[in-house]
C-alpha cells in the first residue's frame, strides 16, 4: 500500500471513531499576514467492472497549494487568494501487455507550457462561513483548467453543523448531507439530486439507457476555525441496462493537508466592500461559475462524411442487413452524419447505389442532426411513387428512433400532410405517428385520455364495436396500470360477453395473477378477497380460448417472458393468435417482438354456420407485428375467396418481407463530472440490423395451414467511457457483437374439436465477441491496448408450455407418418 493510499485510511479509521461526538464548530476563516500551505493530491481510476486481466486507466497529481487572506469584513465574508504551485502529475499504467505505445515510457507525464502557465494563475474565492459566496479570476484559457481549479474549490465548501442542505459546487447544484463530530466532519452527497447545464441524451425507453450508480463522501478535520485536511472519495458506476457486465468503474479521490500556517504572507487589500477589494487586485474581476462546465473531446482521427463522398465512386456495394458488419458501418456513418453540413447529406443520398439509399435514410434518421433531417426533408418527395420503398423507409427509421426529436415528428407530420399518397404510405404513415405518440404516452403524457378512450370502446359507451378490438381496448387497459375499478368493470362484463370473449378475458385476468411483475397483479389480488366476484358464477367459464404467459430465459440484468393468446370463434375456428415477447430489466420492460396471426370468415369453407345473430364476415387472413415497441403496418396474406384460391394454386412459396433494415435502439450520452474538477462522459450507441420474412401456407383440402415468421439480425454495441485532464486522456471501450436468426413457425389443425395448433421457436447457434480497449495519451505518452473474447451459443428450441407440446407431439407424428 502506498504512502498516500494508507494516509487515507488512517483519516477513515479517525473519522470513524470520533463521529460519536456531536456538535457544531467553530466558525472557519483563514487569518491575514498568514501564507497557509497545504499538501493537495489528486487521483482518478477508469475501469472495468468484470474481473478483467486487463488493468484500467489511473492518474495521479501532486501540487502545492498556497491560500491567504486578502479581505474580510465584519459579517464573516473574507476574499481568498489560492494558487496551484509546483504540479506533477503521474501516469501509472500497470498493463502487461502493452500494443502501441510509442514515446517515452516514463510514468511522469509531461505537461504543456500552455497548460502550466494556466494552472498557476490564481483564483479569488469570497467565502463566508465555509460556503463559497462566489469565484473570481481570469475567464480566458481552457475549460478543462479552469474546472480543476473549481474542483480544489469545492473542498473549501462545508458547513460546520449537522443537518441537510442544497449545495452549488463543480458537481452542480446538490443535496449534501452533514455530520458534525468534534473537531470532524462527513460531507455526504447525494449526485443523483444534483442538476446541472443540459449535456447529451438518453433513449425514451430506460431499458435501452445506462444505470448509475454514484457515491460521494467527504471527510474533514478541523482544529478551531482552520482547516487541517480534507478527504474526498467518489466513484461512479456505469454500465448498460441490459449488460451490467460491460460496464465501467470510475474512482475519483482528493487530499488536503495542511503543511504549513507560520510563514508570513501579504498584507490585506483595503476595501470597504468586496467589490472595491477585487478591483484592487484584478483590473477586470469577472465572476466564475461554480458549476464546471460540460465539455465534448474533440475526435482528429474520426473520418468525415466529405473524405467519404470523394471515394464514393470507386466503392464495391455489399450490404446484408443482418450482419454485424454491416451494423457497424451504420455506427460510424451515424457519426460521420451529425458532424456533417446538409450539402453533404443531401450529396450522399442523391449520388449512392440504388442498393444503399434506403441504409444511408436508416442512418440520417437516426443521426437526427438539423443538416441529416433538412437533407432528408429535401430529397424525398411523397408525392413520387417511385420513391414508395424509400419512402416507408424512412418512415419506419422515425418510428424506432430511440428518442424522437420535435423536428423529425414534424418532418413526419408535414410529409404527410395534404398530399395524394399511395395507400400503403398513408397507413405506414398513420402507424408510425401512433408509435411517435406512444413514446410521449412511456412519458406520461397522455395515459389518462387514452384510457378514458379504451372504456369508451370495451364498455361500447357511444357505439357497437368489433369483438376483437373491444378485447384490445380491454387489455390496453389490464396492461397499463389499471385501476380497481377497471378490473371490477371487465370482470362484471364477461356475463354478459359471448362464451368465447369471456374465456379468454378470464383466462388473461387469471395469468396476471401468477405473474409476479403484471401491472394488474396487485389490484387484482384485493378484488378477489370479495367472495362476491371471487366466485364460480363469475371465473369459471366454457371455451377453448385461452391465455398464457411464462418465462423464457434469466440473466443477472434481464428477464424475458413469452406469451400466448389465442382467441376462437364460438363455432371453434381460431380467430386471432398473439404470440409475446417481453423483457424486463430493473423496472423498465419492452416489447421485444409481438406476432399476431388473424382470420376471420373461415366458417363458410369449412362448411361451418355462423353462430346465431352474427353477420357472415368477409373471408381474410393476415399478420400484424410489433417489433421494440414499434407497431408495423399488417399484411394481408389474402382477402375474399378469389383472393384465397388464386395465392393457394399460384402461391410461389416466397416469403414475403415484413420489415428490412438498420435501426438504432441505444443512443446515450453522458457527463459526468468529477469533484475533483475532471469531467467524464459516458456514450453506449447500440444498433440492429433486421431481415425479418414470413409466410402462410393454407391448405384448405387437409384444412390446415402454416405460418413462418423468419427473423436475421447484427447487433453491435459500443460502450464507452472518458476521462479529460488538461494533460491527459483515457477512455475504456466495451464492443459486443452478435448474429442471431430465430425461427417462430405456427401449424393449425381446424378439423377437429378442439382445434390443434403447435408453437415452434426456434434459436439458431449465435456466435458472439467482445472487444475491450483501453487508450491512454499525454504529450510525451500513446497506450492502446485491446484484449477480446468470443465464442458460439448453441442453437435450441424453446419449450414454451405444456399444452403446446403435446399438440406439437400430435401434429408432428401425425407428419412424419404421412
Amino acid at each position: 500500500m502506498n504512502s498516500q493510499a494508507a494516509s487515507g485510511h488512517i483519516w477513515l479509521i479517525f473519522f470513524f471513531f470520533t463521529s460519536s461526538a456531536k456538535g457544531n464548530l467553530e466558525t472557519p476563516s483563514f487569518q491575514p499576514g498568514i501564507l497557509y500551505q497545504y499538501r493537495y493530491s489528486l487521483e482518478v481510476q477508469l475501469d472495468y467492472v468484470s474481473r478483467l486481466s486487463l488493468q484500467g486507466s489511473r492518474m495521479r497529481a501532486e501540487a502545492l497549494v498556497q491560500v491567504h487572506l486578502l479581505w474580510r469584513n465584519p459579517a464573516g465574508e473574507q476574499l481568498l487568494q489560492i494558487q496551484i504551485q509546483d504540479l506533477k502529475v503521474y501516469h501509472d499504467s500497470k498493463h502487461k501487455k502493452i500494443q502501441n505505445v510509442t514515446g517515452d515510457p516514463s510514468t511522469e507525464v509531461v505537461l504543456g507550457k500552455e497548460d502550466t502557465e494556466e494552472l498557476q494563475l490564481p483564483v479569488f474565492l469570497h467565502w463566508k462561513n465555509g460556503k463559497v459566496e462566489g469565484i473570481y479570476g481570469d475567464k480566458g484559457g481552457r475549460s478543462q483548467t479552469l474546472n480543476l481549479k473549481q474542483g480544489l474549490i469545492s473542498l473549501l465548501q462545508f458547513q460546520p453543523h449537522s443537518g441537510t442542505a442544497t449545495e452549488e459546487d463543480v458537481s452542480g447544484s446538490c443535496q449534501v448531507t452533514y455530520v458534525v463530530s468534534e473537531d470532524s466532519i462527513v460531507k455526504t452527497k447525494d449526485l443523483q439530486s444534483c442538476t446541472r447545464p443540459k449535456f447529451g441524451f438518453t433513449s425514451v425507453n430506460k431499458i435501452f439507457g445506462v444505470l448509475w450508480q454514484p457515491t460521494s463522501r467527504s471527510f474533514y478535520s478541523v482544529q478551531g476555525s482552520l482547516i487541517q485536511s480534507v478527504l474526498s472519495e467518489e466513484s461512479h458506476i456505469v454500465s448498460p441496462t441490459l449488460k451490467s457486465s460491460i460496464g465501467t468503474k470510475i474512482m475519483s479521490r482528493q487530499q488536503l493537508e495542511l503543511v504549513s500556517s507560520s510563514m508570513p504572507g501579504p498584507a490585506e487589500t483595503p476595501g470597504q466592500s468586496l467589490h472595491e477589494a477585487l478591483a484592487g487586485i484584478l483590473e477586470k474581476h469577472q465572476p466564475i461559475s461554480t458549476i464546471s462546465e460540460p465539455f465534448k473531446r474533440t475526435c482528429i482521427q474520426c473520418p468525415s462524411l466529405k473524405t467519404y463522398l470523394r471515394t464514393l465512386g470507386n466503392r464495391r456495394v455489399k450490404m446484408d442487413v443482418s450482419k454485424v458488419s454491416t451494423t457497424w458501418q451504420f455506427h460510424r456513418f451515424i457519426q460521420m452524419l451529425r458532424g456533417a453540413k446538409k450539402r453533404d447529406v443531401l450529396q450522399l443520398l442523391r449520388k449512392a447505389p440504388e442498393k444503399t439509399v434506403t441504409f444511408f435514410i436508416d442512418a440520417a434518421v437516426a443521426a437526427q442532426s438539423t443538416a441529416s433531417l433538412a437533407a432528408l426533408s429535401e430529397f424525398l418527395d411523397f408525392s413520387n411513387k417511385g420513391q414508395v420503398p424509400l419512402l416507408e423507409q424512412f418512415l419506419y427509421a422515425a418510428a424506432f428512433s430511440p428518442r424522437p426529436s420535435k423536428e423529425l415528428l414534424r418532418l413526419v407530420l408535414d410529409k404527410l400532410n395534404g398530399k395524394e399518397l399511395d395507400p400503403a404510405i398513408w397507413e405506414t404513415g398513420i402507424i408510425v405517428i401512433g408509435s411517435l405518440v406512444g413514446k410521449l404516452c412511456r412519458m406520461k403524457l397522455c395515459g389518462l385520455q387514452v384510457k378514458k378512450a379504451m372504456r369508451r370502446i370495451f364498455h361500447q359507451k357511444s357505439r357497437n364495436y368489433e369483438k376483437t378490438s373491444r378485447l384490445a381496448a380491454a387489455e390496453i387497459l389490464l396492461d397499463n396500470e389499471p385501476l380497481p375499478m377497471d378490473l371490477t368493470n371487465i370482470l362484471l362484463a364477461t356475463r354478459d360477453l359471448e362464451a368465447e370473449m369471456s374465456k379468454f378475458l378470464l383466462s388473461k385476468i387469471q395469468t396476471s395473477l401468477h405473474s409476479h411483475h403484471h401491472p394488474a397483479r396487485k389490484a387484482m389480488k384485493e378484488i378477489l378477497k370479495d367472495p362476491q366476484i371471487n366466485n364460480y358464477n363469475y371465473l369459471s367459464k366454457a371455451g377453448s380460448s385461452s391465455s398464457f404467459s411464462g418465462p423464457l430465459a434469466v440473466t443477472d440484468d434481464m428477464l424475458s417472458t413469452f406469451s400466448l393468446e389465442l382467441l376462437f370463434t364460438e363455432s371453434g375456428l381460431l380467430r386471432k393468435s398473439v404470440s409475446g415477447f417481453m423483457l424486463r430489466s430493473h423496472g423498465h420492460q419492452l416489447q421485444a417482438a409481438q406476432v399476431s396471426i388473424e382470420a376471420q370468415g373461415l366458417e363458410s369453407v369449412m362448411g361451418e354456420s355462423n353462430p346465431e345473430g352474427e353477420e357472415e364476415q368477409e373471408l381474410m387472413a393476415g399478420m400484424s407485428a410489433i417489433f421494440f415497441d414499434v407497431q408495423l403496418r399488417p399484411i394481408v396474406f389474402f382477402q375474399g375467396y378469389t383472393d384465397l384460391m388464386t395465392k393457394v394454386l399460384l402461391s410461389s412459396g416466397e416469403p414475403t418481407s415484413v420489415v428490412k433494415g438498420t435501426v438504432l435502439l441505444m443512443d446515450h450520452e453522458q457527463a459526468i463530472p468529477l469533484q475533483s474538477g475532471l469531467q467524464t462522459v459516458v456514450k453506449l450507441q447500440g444498433a440492429l440490423g433486421l431481415d425479418i420474412s414470413a409466410n402462410i401456407d393454407m391448405n384448405l383440402w387437409e384444412q390446415e395451414s402454416r405460418t413462418s415468421v423468419k427473423t436475421r439480425g447484427g447487433l453491435a454495441i459500443d460502450f464507452t467511457a472518458e476521462i479529460d485532464a488538461p494533460f491527459f486522456q483515457a477512455s475504456v471501450k466495451s464492443q459486443t457483437e452478435a448474429e442471431a436468426s430465430i425461427n417462430f413457425d405456427t401449424a393449425v389443425r381446424f378439423s377437429g374439436n378442439p382445434v390443434l395448433m403447435c408453437l415452434q421457436l426456434r434459436e439458431e447457434q449465435l456466435p458472439y465477441r467482445e472487444i475491450f480497449t483501453i487508450s491512454e495519451s499525454s504529450l510525451n505518452q500513446n497506450i492502446t491496448v485491446r484484449k477480446g473474447r468470443w465464442g458460439t451459443i448453441a442453437g435450441r428450441e424453446l419449450s414454451l408450455h405444456r399444452a403446446n407440446s403435446e399438440m406439437c407431439k400430435i401434429l408432428l407424428t401425425e407428419a412424419k407418418e404421412q
